[in-house]
């Protein structure tokens, strides 16, 4: 059980209810030591997080080079806003441009993967169109704009009216694109995998189909990579894989590593649209999340995890999918969702806790993770293995 390091987690629970809005209910764990793609609760007890903030923590927990880089810059220089420049932000706006592989691209920088979606979808406006068009069950964030993007009624339902002149086509339907973008299409905004909607993986051919259509009618194509980006499905955004070239792509969650930082980058006409003054944010490019962003794109690139994630994500699936009740391992790199029989996937993922290891359910049928680059042969064995005793034991049971 280890050390106890905290106060007892029902304490947790009755400090969190006393001061927090309900928006997330109450957490069945709390959190409080990371190291690697180790955590420990308030209990001492030690799980492996196979679901690193959701895509955030792409070097693991207390990666000691990003502690290393906030410490130096928070004594340096910890905030300026957006009146002056300052090296951290240069250095990755420079290293985004390059890694895009475009020289046109223009980088703006938020907070959080809403906030780059809401500077998408401003961006599209200045084309002088309005509508939009989006995916059925993708998810693009809770602020106004970029849930009027989301295809989730859910999350939509209780705050209408949203943004008007938004359509919401069946993901992965080429059909469907072509009967809906037209000439007076703003954008077509898709994720190159669904990463809420359980990690959908479109056919073979879509991202080419929807660069496509926005060829024709002169639509924006925008790529929201906010959970496929910084490569964690094999490629650095999530698209490259049909050799397209949107006109903007949205990044963030694992852009800084685990603090908070979001980009929108826009190609070509696309980035001369915004000018001074058009649109802006207090803590975009903040020093401190920008100079730990610069570390995450050097240990990537310094140890190759592009490559490695499609090794690693190849190893996970092929040791997930013949698991008794697993009905299907989908997704790319390291950003995996296991279908399971019978509605059974929020009960794995509470037994999977039980047992020390962090999971995300998306629905009664998906289980979602997606771990930290830094994760080793031995651990995708071992969380592989309490997989397959917890299936048996609930599907044979």
């Amino acid at each position: 059980m280890g050390k106890r390091i905290n106060k007892p987690s029902s304490s947790q629970a009755e400090r969190w209810n006393s001061s927090i809005q309900a928006t997330y209910g109450t957490p069945s764990i709390s959190l409080v030591k990371g190291k690697g793609i180790e955590v420990w609760d308030v209990d001492g007890k030690k799980y492996l997080d196979l679901l690193g903030g959701i895509a955030t923590n792409l070097l693991g927990h207390s990666h000691p080079r990003i502690s290393a880089a906030i410490a130096k810059q928070a004594k340096e220089l910890s905030h300026v806003s957006n009146f002056y420049s300052h090296p951290q932000v240069l250095d990755l706006a420079e290293r985004l441009v390059k890694i895009s592989g475009d020289s046109s691209a223009r980088v703006f920088f938020c907070n959080s993967g809403a906030e780059a979606n809401e500077a998408a979808l401003k961006l599209s406006r200045l084309t002088g169109r309005k509508r939009v068009v989006a995916a059925v069950g993708a998810f693009h964030g809770r602020t106004m704009g970029a849930l009027s993007l989301t295809g989730q009624p859910g999350k939509r339902d209780p705050f209408k009216p949203l943004v008007p002149k938004v359509a919401h086509v069946p993901y992965g339907d080429v059909k469907a694109l072509f009967r809906r973008v037209n000439r007076r299409t703003a954008m077509l905004i898709i994720e190159p995998i669904m990463g809420e909607a359980g990690v959908v993986v479109p056919p073979s051919g879509y991202l080419k189909a929807a660069r496509e259509v926005c060829d024709k009618t002169g639509a924006l194509l925008v790529i929201d990579c906010v959970q496929t980006g910084m490569g964690r499905t094999g490629n650095w955004f999530g698209f490259e894989h049909e050799g397209i070239k949107p006109d903007a792509i949205t990044l963030a969650k694992g852009l800084g590593g685990g603090l908070p930082l979001g980009a929108m980058i826009a190609f070509g006409p696309s980035a001369e649209l915004f000018t001074a003054g058009s649109h802006g944010t207090t803590f975009g490019g903040n020093p401190i999340a920008c100079a730990a962003a610069n570390v995450v794109i050097s240990e990537i690139e310094k140890y190759n995890y592009i490559s490695l994630n499609s090794t690693k994500g190849a190893l996970l699936r092929n040791l997930l999918s013949p698991i008794e009740g697993v009905t299907g391992c989908r997704g790319r790199g390291l950003l995996i969702g296991i279908q399971v029989r019978n509605g059974r996937a929020k009960e794995i993922a509470s037994k999977l806790a039980n047992a020390g290891y962090l999971v995300n359910a998306t629905s009664e049928d998906v289980i979602r993770i997606a771990p930290a680059f830094i994760i080793t042969e031995r651990q995708i064995i071992k969380f592989a293995g309490a997989f397959a005793e917890i299936c048996e034991e609930i599907y044979d049971g």
